[in-house]
């Protein structure tokens, strides 16, 4: 018999409701399964201040750092940034030492813990990154052990070597390093549960581990908030109001929004205005590009906002342009769509996973040159059809439903309850038989 809540161990380095991406995700994780199950919270001490701040209840255990361990992630972070640009391979390669520290001191306060049965099940949410071992799986002797969802290992595309340059592309061999670090393999092997964050992701992990069965299975990274979905805000005669959201990065072809909105109809092109939000290297190349095409005027740069005013873009705004060309979460997009925004995205990783046929449009890299008039012809085609935006924007709605953090947090203490009714059934194999008949 299952308790009524159950107790969960759950293991989130990264969990911060003051930073972006995945230190949010992890924190807007923690606070949707704490309300449904018996919630003990690992992180580092670095979170500390910010979950204080946010008012997070409930047990926490904080992991702390060697003095040797803060210079190192702070050497780590200087040795992997050129000019304002993050070498993610390096940075990433660089940083597992720093990690090592965390897993480490973690298994050692809790490995007794676990192995005693004292949680119903241990999860290790963060790092997202596919290629990092977990000690405290050695401890899940009787308690179901779930690792994710994790996501990464998204190549860029053919014809976009330019950008694949420009974000360090070359050292991507850094990454196939992980599968040789101790315990990384059997970290995977010994996984009752493998969360897959995105569709790619899943099948490169199977692919890896030739694993057949159903210990992989898909589960979205990203997560929307409930106050995403509001009442829209009504057009405005015949404009077109577009949006940008997200660091200011080649990767994310903001440029080619801008280009994009050069290129449409006249009659269209007089009415649309264009919001960037978000900041990065790229700015003043693309503000640069705004002025040289003449439209300086109706292209609006925002610079960062804290997330949680990213709403009164969204509802400000008719369409969503984000043709990203190499994304394993995106996160913006499930945003975008709860507030009503048909999607404009690039046809590969995870954002084209969450627009489907009737609430957006998936572009294929054929090219550049293809991306970016696809882009100017989906926006001309909501620009004139009031009728097809608003359908859209309907549809956008009710699949963004579907990846609410609520949502999400019930499907997992499903699958918590089915791995622990497994593992219960396989230990006591008598019982399972009696309760059978």
């Amino acid at each position: 018999m299952l308790r009524e809540k159950l107790k969960v161990l759950l293991i989130i380095e990264q969990c911060n409701p003051e930073w972006a991406s995945v230190p949010l995700e992890g924190f807007r994780y923690h606070a949707a399964l704490s309300r449904l199950a018996e919630v003990t919270l690992v992180t580092h001490v670095r979170n500390q201040a910010a979950l204080a701040r946010a008012g997070v209840n409930g047990e926490t255990i904080f992991i702390p750092e060697s003095r040797a361990g803060q210079f190192y992630g702070k050497l780590a972070g200087w040795l992997s940034e050129y000019h304002g640009h993050i070498n993610w391979p390096v940075r990433h390669t660089l940083s597992y030492p720093a990690y090592a520290e965390f897993d480490g001191r973690v298994f050692h306060k809790l490995g007794e813990a676990v192995a005693r049965g004292s949680y119903d099940v241990v999860h290790v949410f963060t790092p997202i990154l596919p290629r990092y071992p977990v000690r405290i799986v050695k401890a899940c002797r009787n308690t179901p052990f779930i690792l994710g969802p994790v996501n990464g290992g998204l190549p860029f595309p053919a014809g976009f070597e330019d950008i694949a340059k420009k974000e360090f592309n070359q050292f991507n061999f850094l990454r196939g390093f992980a599968r040789y670090i101790p315990g990384y393999s059997w970290t995977y092997q010994r996984a009752d549960k493998i969360l897959a964050g995105s569709g790619a992701t899943f099948r490169m992990l199977r692919k890896i581990f030739a694993v057949t069965d159903d210990r992989f299975e898909l589960l979205h990274e990203n997560g929307v908030q409930s106050e995403f979905f509001v009442d829209r805000e009504p057009r405005l005669n015949h404009t077109i109001r577009l949006l940008f959201v997200g660091r200011l990065v080649s990767y994310k072809c903001a440029d080619l929004v801008i280009e994009a909105m050069n290129l449409l109809a006249p009659d269209i092109r007089r009415q649309a205005t264009l919001t960037i939000v978000g900041d990065g290297p790229e700015r003043e190349n693309l503000e640069r590009l705004a002025r040289n095409l003449g439209i300086a005027g109706q292209v609006t740069f925002a610079g960062w906002v804290p997330q949680e005013r990213t709403l009164e873009f969204y509802r400000q705004s008719d369409v969503f342009c984000f043709p990203s060309v190499r994304e394993f979460g995106g996160a913006v997009v499930l945003e975008a769509m709860a507030a009503g925004l048909p999607c404009i995205v690039a046809d590969y990783g995870g954002i084209a996973e969450y627009v489907t046929e009737g609430t957006g449009y998936r572009i294929t890299l054929d090219s550049r040159e293809h991306l970016r008039r696809e882009l100017t012809h989906h926006i001309e085609d909501l620009a004139r059809d009031g009728e097809l935006l608003a359908g859209m924007s309907a549809r956008a709605i009710e699949r963004a439903r579907e990846f609410t953090w609520d949502s999400k947090a019930r499907r997992t203490v499903n699958i918590y309850e089915t791995l622990i009714e497994r593992k219960y059934a396989r230990n006591s194999p008598q019982l399972a038989e009696r309760g059978s008949t």
